[in-house]
């Protein structure tokens, strides 16, 4: 049977479903590789500096192993997307952001604003003047997943996301559609879809619908 495998962070954070790093999360078949070294802080706010090698390799080991297709723990690795690509025979989809380029006027919640730059979206074919709001500055679920932390407050979690997804909506109210960049935003992705009342993507939905195009029924 046909599976999908992840590109893991090196990472001990708590991973609820609705995660990418939850298996559980997923529809069909899912096996992780993880990529030592490539921590939050190195993927996310050193902009993975010295990991493409790593993760190639990580990447080509998932193949050998059967991967049908594959894809990442952090929506950061858009800045990968091509090279990724270039170097394996099978489908990459790094990043929920690379649905950006197929909606009208979207907006992002990222785990953080500042990291998140042009090159990030061009890397996948969208705006790089998309408007983008982080997770709250020093907020618990940032603190969680870029300090690499044991412990998570799914409620506090919740409530930092949808902060953000309506700061967004606040600046930025033409936007028509979400992308939650970070991968894992998709368990609050129901209650940023009731605050804002806008269509929510993320990394989960993006799977489905790549791997439900690569593997019709």
């Amino acid at each position: 049977m046909a599976w999908l495998g992840i590109l893991m962070l090196d990472t001990r954070f708590p991973r609820p479903p609705g995660d990418v790093g939850h298996a559980g999360s997923f529809h069909f078949e899912v096996r992780y590789r993880s990529v030592a070294g490539a921590s939050p802080q190195r993927v996310v706010r050193e902009r993975s500096a010295g990991l493409l090698q790593p993760f190639v390799d990580a990447a080509h080991a998932l193949v050998a192993e059967g991967a049908a297709a594959l894809s990442t723990s952090c929506g950061f690795l858009a800045l990968f997307q091509r090279e990724l690509q270039a170097a394996l025979p099978v489908p990459v989809w790094t990043s929920a952001l690379l649905k950006l380029p197929e909606l009208n006027r979207p907006g992002i919640v990222t785990a953080d604003a500042a990291a998140l730059g042009p090159d990030h979206l061009r890397a996948v074919g969208a705006d790089p003047a998309t408007p983008r709001v982080g997770l709250p500055e020093g907020g618990h679920l940032q603190r969680v997943l870029l300090e690499n932390r044991p412990t998570l407050n799914q409620q506090q979690a919740e409530a930092d996301t949808v902060a953000a997804a309506r700061a967004l909506c606040a600046q930025h109210p033409q936007i028509d559609s979400i992308v939650l960049e970070c991968t894992n935003l998709p368990p609050y992705a129901q209650a940023v879809r009731q605050a804002t009342g806008r269509p929510v993507h993320n990394i989960r939905s993006l799977l489905h619908e790549r791997w439900q195009a690569l593997n019709p029924p």
